[in-house]
């Protein structure tokens, strides 16, 4: 193991969490694929062939990481009575799929650098320091451009308020009627 081989690893950590929150969705799932796949590169580590790509070797760890686990889960059965089943009530996946199809579509539509950052601290979680340390810029300069892209995103969405997110008022009482009194 030499010293290169480790600063590349601790380089790529801020890509790799950026590329696995937006492959899981998840900022708690995301950190953990990033360890998992530092663990692997690290145990096979003189499997790395010198002068190719870091970066693809590890992002390739990493969406094989994230595929196992995701097959893994979907064999897992962890209510196999059936109670917690009985009592789930959710919304319909068709709208947040949309929703999330308008959101990656106004995302898009953000200047490179508005959604760079907001990508860093909106969706891989970093801090406002490590994301002005990765870009070069003042920690105010971070801020004001994920203010502004936050805003330009909510325009973009027609968002004036939290009422705007998430399932609409009807599904809402729809499904706090069938809780918490026995009948599904």
């Amino acid at each position: 193991m030499t010293p290169t081989f480790r600063d590349s690893l601790l380089k790529e950590i801020p890509n790799l969490r950026a590329f696995a929150a937006s492959v899981s969705g998840s900022i708690q799932l995301a950190d953990d694929l990033v360890q998992d796949t530092l663990v692997k590169a690290w145990a096979n580590s003189d499997k790395f062939q010198e002068g190719t790509s870091i970066r693809a070797w590890l992002f390739t760890i990493l969406r094989n990481t994230y595929y196992s686990l995701y097959r893994k889960r979907g064999r897992e059965v962890q209510d196999s009575d059936g109670i917690y089943a009985e009592r789930l009530a959710s919304h319909g996946a068709q709208e947040g799929h949309m929703d999330f199809v308008d959101f990656r579509k106004a995302l898009a539509q953000l200047p490179e650098e508005q959604r760079e950052v907001l990508i860093m601290v909106g969706a891989s979680g970093l801090s406002y320091e490590e994301a002005a340390d990765i870009c070069g810029v003042a920690i105010g300069t971070i801020k004001s451009r994920v203010n502004r892209a936050r805003v330009k995103l909510a325009e973009i969405l027609q968002i004036s308020s939290v009422d705007d997110i998430g399932p609409d008022r009807r599904s809402v009482a729809a499904l706090a009627s069938g809780l918490g009194d026995g009948s599904s």
